[in-house]
This record gives structure tokens, C-alpha cells and sequence, in this order.
């Protein structure tokens, strides 16, 4: 019988493999344009604005309750975290039997947490009231220093305290930025940053000095009952037609 022989099968040429396609990154979208990025507010309209908001109030004053400049930076510190009507239903009595830096450090630490405990952070802020107390005596003479480094020197005492009090009590023209100056720095276009510190700059760089005295007070107010960080008021700001912001009710 004839040997039969098998040839073996061709071999299906291979095909290549597909290569995986290569996710392009794609840029992402913010959801709102920067403030940087839009028109810069004019001299004239930042005049503008400042004026209108002296014309309705001439002479804005600090919500925190104070006797002196002792009392001011003592409130200031305490209204860290804090919001200034609970700052002064604490003080109140405070101040009535301590309103100076000896008679603070006589009440002592553990008699002055039972009058601030219903402040945020009162073991802490007790502590640091106490300390600028006894600096404030042994080396400034039991006077409320009239420097910004020197405030800041102080226990509990930061750059917008030291403006606080270099504003209120001395009449510096200083900006104390806190969460209302921000936002509305930010959020108007006024002076955008992304810190406090360059906000304040910012704000002292664009706003006239015939407004300056009083400038950190209209922006608080303003922010704390018009421009709202939920939910802004814009139909009775009275700055709604100059403002920036892309979101505007009105």
C-alpha cells in the first residue's frame, strides 16, 4: 500500500492586533469664567461705586461693642469663628468689670472663660487674651501698640486684626479683609485674589483715598447684608450695574 503523506495546513497569517487608542486628554471646562479674565473696573466706576455707598451711609461704624482700643482688640480677637452679635452678648459683661489690660489679667483666665464659653473656641481665645494682656503691660506700657507688627505681635492677634484696630481705633487707612471682603472682592471683579492678602492689596491699589477711612466697612456690610454668599441680593445693590459678576439676578 502506497505511504500517503499529509501536507501540513497553511498557517493563516497573523493578523496584527489592534492598538489601543490613546485617551487624548481632553481640557477641561470651568464652570465660570474667571474674574481675573474679565473688563477691569474702571477709576471712574470704582469712584462711582464708593460714592454711592457713602451717600448711604456717611458714617458707617464696626458692629463689635468696644469702650477703648483695649476692649476693640479684645473683641477682634474673640470674633474669630465668630459672628459679632455673639461676640458682643459676651462682652458686655465683660467689659464692665474688665476694660483694661491690668484688670483683664486680675479677672484671670479661669474668671474669663466663664464669661466668653459661649464663644467659639473660648479655652483658646481665654488663653491668648490673658497673654496680650500681660505683653501689652510689660511692654507697651498697658497701650494698644499703633503699628500693624506690633499688634500682630501680640497672642491671637493676626494682620486683620491688627487693620481692625489700626482703622478703628486710630483712624489708619487700612483694609481688613475677612470672608465678606473677600467674597465681594472676588465676586464684583473689584479687586479678584485668591488670597486675603492680595485681595486687601488689591483694594487698596484701586480705591480712591477719600474713601479709604471708611471703605472696609461698606464692603463688610455690604457683603454681610447684600451680597450674600447663597444667595446675593442683586436687585437692591446699589452697585448691580457695575459689578462683574456673570450671574447677576438683575
Amino acid at each position: 500500500m502506497a505511504k500517503i503523506t499529509r501536507k501540513p495546513a497553511p498557517r493563516k497569517p497573523a493578523v496584527p492586533k489592534k492598538k489601543a487608542k490613546t485617551a487624548t486628554a481632553k481640557p477641561k471646562r470651568t464652570a465660570k469664567t474667571s474674574l481675573k479674565a474679565t473688563r477691569p473696573w474702571t477709576p471712574a466706576e470704582i469712584h462711582e461705586a464708593f460714592s454711592r455707598f457713602r451717600k448711604a451711609n456717611p458714617e458707617p461704624k464696626g458692629e463689635l461693642e468696644h469702650l477703648n482700643p483695649f476692649t476693640l482688640l479684645v473683641a477682634v480677637v474673640l470674633s474669630a469663628q465668630a459672628t459679632d452679635a455673639g461676640v458682643n452678648k459676651a462682652t458686655r459683661e465683660l467689659f464692665k468689670v474688665a476694660d483694661t489690660p491690668q484688670k483683664m489679667l486680675d479677672l484671670g483666665e479661669e474668671r474669663l472663660r466663664d464669661y466668653i464659653k459661649t464663644v467659639g473656641l473660648y479655652r483658646t481665645k481665654a488663653k491668648n487674651v490673658i497673654a496680650l494682656s500681660a505683653k501689652l503691660l510689660s511692654e507697651f506700657g498697658g497701650e494698644v501698640p499703633r503699628t500693624r507688627a506690633e499688634i500682630e505681635s501680640l497672642p491671637g492677634a493676626g494682620r486683620k486684626t491688627a487693620n481692625v484696630v489700626l482703622n478703628m481705633a486710630f483712624g489708619e487707612h487700612t483694609m481688613a479683609v475677612d470672608t465678606h471682603v473677600f467674597r465681594v472682592g472676588n465676586r464684583t471683579g473689584l479687586a479678584p485674589g485668591k488670597t486675603p492678602l492680595e485681595v486687601e492689596l488689591g483694594l487698596e491699589k484701586v480705591i480712591p483715598v477719600e474713601f479709604m477711612l471708611h471703605a472696609h466697612h461698606w464692603l463688610i456690610l455690604h457683603g454681610r447684608y447684600t451680597c450674600l454668599a447663597r444667595k446675593p441680593r442683586c436687585e437692591v445693590c446699589l452697585i448691580n450695574d457695575l459689578c462683574r459678576w456673570p450671574e447677576k439676578t438683575v
